[in-house]
């Protein structure tokens, strides 16, 4: 993409590339490749520091109160020390596809769970005020299908992502990989076909991710008509609809006009924030409620529900 995953170092420069910066704790010079990974590196410390904050305030104030948080805090902490670990992998084995996807992937598991840990506490809160909303009905296997075709396809575009040559330190060019395995054709693919798989390897990858795409996009659309169509008109549908129109907009874009770094930072992070989108919407819609519910509060809220 933009030549910064390895801008710390090439693979196999053990402690020199990370968690050091060219062997130096902060970079004082470098290109912009060494900057951008820097930053990143930057972001994510202020990220587990953050984490480890929420572990140690869970443990102080939440391990008896609300021992379901202190469990989540800490599988937060577990999880973001595995992406970091990850994310040394994938710098000391030059962007392996597998450890790109493993390394996002994880990311998104970590977001789904502090999202979660939000929700909750929101729903506890309106519970104890009297005020909960029951969830809209059958929705949880809309929004279960919808979040796992969704992991998928981001899992499956970091895989893609890995696939690229790993130009560092302004040597070599930055070849796509299976990004443009299609050439700049979509919904077509290189032969002119939907979905010609078998050519060769890095097309297949393409296609794979497309095929996820494809299947999340319709499942999500699922779920938005399912909530709407059931009486929800929580602004979360909206907003999810609108992302899923931009990521998919984002996405054929990147093909159309081939390896552009804004416009690929702009898919990941529409990608990113529709997966927070639909995690809420899981939550909020369609899971949490009814499990908070106590049997003497749930008739108050579903009467408060009807006359709203």
């Amino acid at each position: 993409m933009s030549e910064s995953g390895l801008g710390c170092g090439p693979g196999g420069s053990g402690t020199q590339g990370w968690p050091l910066c060219g062997g130096q704790v902060i970079p004082l010079v470098g290109n912009e490749n060494r900057i951008i990974e820097f930053s990143h590196r930057l972001l994510a410390t202020v990220v587990v520091i953050l984490i480890g904050l929420l572990c140690w305030r869970a443990y102080k104030g939440l391990r008896e109160r609300s021992p379901w948080a202190f469990r989540a805090a800490l599988v937060a902490g577990v999880l973001v020390l595995i992406q970091a670990g990850l994310g040394g992998l994938t710098v000391e084995h030059s962007l392996a596809e597998e450890l790109v996807a493993a390394h996002l992937g994880t990311a998104m598991i970590l977001l789904a769970l502090l999202l979660w840990m939000g929700a909750k506490a929101r729903s506890e809160a309106a519970v104890e005020a009297g005020n909960a909303v029951p969830p809209v009905r059958g929705l949880k296997p809309y929004a279960a299908t919808a979040a796992v075709l969704l992991l998928c396809a981001i899992v499956a575009g970091g895989y893609m992502a890995g696939t690229e040559e790993k130009g560092v330190n302004d040597v070599g060019p930055n070849i796509a990989g299976a990004h443009l395995a299609c050439g700049k054709m979509f919904p077509e693919c290189g032969s002119g076909k939907f979905l010609p798989f078998g050519n060769n390897r890095l097309t297949d990858i393409h296609l794979t991710h497309r095929v996820f795409v494809y299947l999340a996009t319709i499942a999500i659309i699922v779920l938005l008509s399912v909530a709407f169509a059931r009486g929800s008109r929580d602004r979360l549908l909206l907003l999810a609809a609108l992302l899923l129109l931009c990521q998919f907009t984002l996405g054929a874009l990147n093909v159309w006009l081939g390896e552009h770094g804004p416009l690929i930072v702009a898919h990941l992070t529409t990608g990113t924030l529709l997966w927070a989108a639909v995690m809420s919407i899981v939550y909020k819609l369609a899971w949490l409620p009814s499990e908070s519910l106590s049997p003497q509060k749930a008739p108050r809220a579903a009467a408060s529900a009807a006359a709203a």
